[in-house]
């Protein structure tokens, strides 16, 4: 990985408390929303006060700033009522800016997705070419290349459903982008009806577990109905312990016992062509399995008529 970019045009020449209404929440749409941290930032900032500094760019004699770091700050300080906001404002240009943000660790992780849309901000409104944009952001090019790539195969109506917080970031990279990939129409018909009936993320991994091993006829009718489909794996679910509660712990030694016969079988034919004397390793496991039949067959002999 790259050294960290030294970049006078992202110093933090000025801290202070600044207006709402002067930021400028550009990259609003970059980010995935989540209502219960905006939440918890709202009880802190009730409780503590604003203890980490928004971040924006731009020079503040000239008015409005543009906002880089700190979406969910301005949204829990809205949820209060505040006016205001503790800002750090960095000089220079806005894609300066923002490749220092992805370099730098802030107050939050973010998604692989949010990832992405900075990127392409910064090549598509900012000029940067992808290497450029890897060596801003302290990276390497194969690190740009796979977000890139992650917003190739999601649509744009999975992306704002990410954004929104009605698919998870993880549902999105694992489900949805290798299932657009094989089947787009698939993609497209699940994630509508995730508007309607929502899944949660295990239960969308425990669909496309099923789905990928399910055959062409039976994916087009899971995909119709996937929550229909869940219920009936439910259903199968509670049916089966509720046979092996009735069997009993019986029911899994006899099919234990069907194994190691099965097992003991296959054993003496690989034995039958070999020749002695065999090697060390195979004279020990025969040895060790020698010495544990008495102590088997006694057990068994309590059972056998």
């Amino acid at each position: 990985m790259p050294d960290m970019p030294v970049c006078d045009t992202a110093v933090s020449d000025l801290a202070g408390e600044f207006d709402l209404h002067r930021l400028e929440l550009r990259f609003a749409p970059t980010r995935v929303e989540d209502k219960a941290a905006v939440q918890r930032l709202a009880d802190s900032i009730q409780e503590c006060g604003q203890r980490v500094a928004c971040i924006a760019a731009g020079q503040p004699q000239d008015g409005r700033l543009v906002l880089i770091d700190g979406y969910r700050r301005v949204a829990a300080l809205q949820r209060l009522g505040r006016d205001t906001a503790q800002v750090q404002c960095w000089r220079g240009p806005v894609s300066s800016a923002l490749a220092q943000l992805l370099a730098r660790s802030r107050s939050r992780p973010f998604t692989a997705l949010e990832e992405a849309l900075l990127l392409r901000e910064l090549i598509d409104a900012h000029g940067m070419t992808q290497r450029e944009a890897a060596r801003q952001c302290a990276r390497d090019a194969s690190w740009v290349q796979r977000r890139l790539m992650l917003l190739g195969v999601l649509p744009e109506t999975l992306v704002a459903a990410v954004r929104a917080s009605r698919i998870s970031a993880w549902a999105a990279a694992r489900i949805f982008a290798p299932l657009a990939r094989a089947n787009a129409d698939h993609a497209t018909q699940l994630l509508a009806g995730q508007q309607a009936q929502a899944l949660s993320t295990r239960e969308l991994q425990t669909w496309f577990s099923h789905y990928q091993g399910a055959q062409r006829s039976q994916r087009d009718r899971m995909v119709e109905h996937p929550r229909l489909f869940l219920a009936s794996l439910a259903e199968r679910e509670r049916d089966r312990a509720a046979r092996n509660l009735r069997q009993g712990p019986e029911r899994d030694v006899v099919g234990e016992l069907g194994h190691l016969q099965a097992l003991l079988d296959r054993v003496r034919r690989q034995l039958q062509p070999l020749n002695t004397p065999a090697p060390p390793s195979l004279e020990r496991a025969c040895a060790r399995v020698q010495a544990a039949l008495p102590e088997m067959a006694r057990e068994l002999g309590r059972f056998s008529c």
